[in-house]
């Protein structure tokens, strides 16, 4: 029987989400979501302007980028990037190294478009120079896209690097920043891209429903007429706003009044260095906890981003992860399952309102959870 642990429970009793988003939100996000608003209402399209001027701010954007808000979840605004910015006459890089690379590739195949993968394990970056030398060899390839932190393991990627040989090539980079947008240093003046997708649900910490992409105004421009769909042509929602503020079908209202608060409480922190820096704090108090029950890293410290950490599920016979799972979510505290084929892993997230103290009230139930199921064990093989 475990007692005397404080169980992760949030401000509104509800389990404290370890994962890579959706995320624990404040109580004053969810409270933004409590009235009703009518999407030609100009408060709203006020609040809403707000939210798509400010996000440039976080790339160090504001006058070369504009914000183009795509309702739904994180893919919707990457397949959204993708088949807006790469033409019918287009080729992309597809650099892989997890499910997300993997996703983008579906995507472009879907819209018919041309493909070049390169493909590391999922524990492992795509080699710069390899990068440079596939651009070298195939003058068809227009455009390069890459993951910032591919959640499939944690894995950083080398965004910057990557960005430099693509510029030097003189190629197109579409970045998926959905897990380290607003959390992990990425600017546009020093990384040369076209666009970056992100979502509402993650590092910002509002909740799912919204998904965005920063665009280059020059480049997205030139995208008139690319789009394989009608709903996810960003060249046409742009344009929409800049005629008349407004979304072209209905917007998630309440998705977006409650991101605006999640954006005003993300300044406050301090911004990107401010809420990377409390990530950074709950990851070394997670690894460092962790590694002292036992547990292992999958990816070395130079490897690791902030947001999710990957672990190896312990090769015995004590250890179940159903039951670690559920006893964790009994005792307030969701974890996420592995997504890998290299090894039996499982995930805990550092992001959303969560501190240290949190992590280590986590640490604390997780130590007694497995003291617990490696007694249960010992108890049954007497």
């Amino acid at each position: 029987m475990i007692t005397n642990l404080n169980t992760g429970i949030s401000e509104t009793g509800d389990p404290l989400l370890l994962t890579p988003g959706p995320l624990t939100t404040s109580l004053s996000v969810k409270e933004a979501m409590l009235h009703d608003w009518g999407s030609r209402d100009t408060g709203f399209l006020r609040i809403n302007e707000e939210v798509l001027d400010r996000l440039p701010e976080i790339v160090n954007g504001v006058g070369s980028f504009v914000t183009v808000p795509m309702q739904g979840s994180g893919t919707f605004a990457v397949e959204a990037m993708l088949t807006t910015f790469v033409p019918a006459s287009g080729k992309c890089l597809l650099l892989i190294n997890g499910a997300y690379g993997h996703r983008a590739k579906k995507i472009l195949e879907i819209a018919k478009r041309a493909v070049v993968v390169y493909e590391t394990a999922e524990d492992t970056p795509p080699d710069v120079a390899e990068v440079e030398a596939i651009l070298a060899g195939d003058g068809d390839i227009t455009h390069v896209f890459a993951v910032h932190c591919e959640t499939t393991s944690g894995i950083l990627n080398p965004i910057a690097e990557i960005g430099r040989v693509v510029a030097r090539q003189g190629r197109h980079l579409l970045i998926d920043s959905m897990s380290a947008f607003g959390a992990l240093p990425l600017d546009v003046a020093e990384t040369s891209c076209d666009a970056i997708a992100a979502s509402s649900n993650k590092c910002i910490e509002g909740v799912p429903g919204l998904g965005f992409v920063l665009c280059r105004e020059d480049a997205l421009a030139k995208t008139q007429g690319n789009a394989t769909t009608l709903v996810l042509d960003l060249y046409d929602q742009w344009r929409a706003f800049v005629q008349n503020g407004q979304y072209r079908f209905t917007p998630p209202i309440h998705v977006i009044v409650s991101f605006h608060q999640a954006l005003k409480e993300f300044f406050e922190e301090g911004g990107q260095p401010g809420r990377g820096a409390r990530y950074w704090a709950n990851a070394d108090v997670l690894i460092e906890g962790m590694r002292g029950l036992g547990f292992k890293t999958l990816l070395p410290g130079e490897l690791q981003a902030p947001i999710i950490v990957t672990f190896h599920m312990p090769d015995e016979s004590w250890f179940q992860f159903q039951t670690f799972y559920d006893r964790l979510k009994d005792l307030g505290y969701v974890i996420y399952p592995g997504k890998l084929t290299v090894a039996e892993t499982f995930r805990i997230g550092c992001i959303g309102r969560l501190d240290q103290g949190h992590m280590r009230d986590a640490l604390a139930v997780i130590a007694a959870v497995t003291a617990d199921m490696r007694a249960s064990a010992l108890a049954r093989a007497e």
